[in-house]
């Protein structure tokens, strides 16, 4: 059984649907026992990162995300769940769950292709990654893939050996990050089509070494 956690941050759905789609079972839920139960966990999310976090707090969620990272259990992380596993989110000046050491930055308003084009905010269709480090969850992926992503902010963790692809938009960000038992990507994986699904399905079979 795969949690999808609700924290009251939008796209749950077609998260499931997508993993229903492999032919593995789900469950979105807030409950604590679900999620202890669970073999895996998925954090997804859009939304701003302060309205994120009051919500985990409020239910009690940030710390059981922390105890089940903790005890080596898979956690995948999509946007906003990715965002909000570092320390601290631009966005709202917010702290977060702190999984990730790192700080969630905004784009920049002046933000430019290499062209010199003025880049627009946020970040949204498909774009590429170019990948630093090889992962089990990236087996079947090629160089030409692209991924959905919608955000005007973006991790920026504190050692660079958790960033395992960067994506360009007029500069490079990390666009997944990870260690250990945490996988984490920028981009939308229920909406960018086989390559995303196949990340998805790396995920419901990855035993983290």
């Amino acid at each position: 059984m795969i949690a999808i956690i609700d924290y009251d941050a939008g796209n749950l759905t077609s998260v499931s649907r997508a993993v229903s789609h492999l032919g593995m079972p789900n469950v979105i839920t807030r409950t604590a026992d679900e999620i202890k139960a669970a073999q895996r966990i998925i954090f997804p999310g859009v939304g701003a990162a302060g309205a994120a976090m009051e919500s985990l707090k409020g239910s009690g969620l940030d710390k059981i995300i922390k105890e089940e990272f903790a005890k080596g259990k898979p956690i995948l992380g999509i946007c906003l769940g990715t965002q909000i596993i570092l320390s601290h989110s631009e966005e709202n000046n917010t702290s977060c769950l702190g999984i990730l050491p790192g700080t969630v930055r905004a784009f920049a308003p002046h933000n430019r292709s290499k062209d010199g084009q003025k880049l627009k905010i946020p970040h949204m269709g498909w774009n590429g990654i170019r990948i630093d480090r090889s992962h089990p969850l990236l087996s079947g992926v090629g160089a030409d893939d692209e991924f959905y992503f919608v955000h005007s902010f973006y991790p920026e963790p504190e050692d660079n050996a958790s960033v395992i692809a960067v994506t360009d938009y007029g500069i490079s960000f990390a666009s997944i990050v990870g260690f250990n038992n945490l996988f984490a990507t920028q981009f939308h994986l229920e909406k960018s089509g086989r390559p995303g699904l196949k990340i998805l399905e790396n995920f419901c079979r990855w035993t983290p070494s």
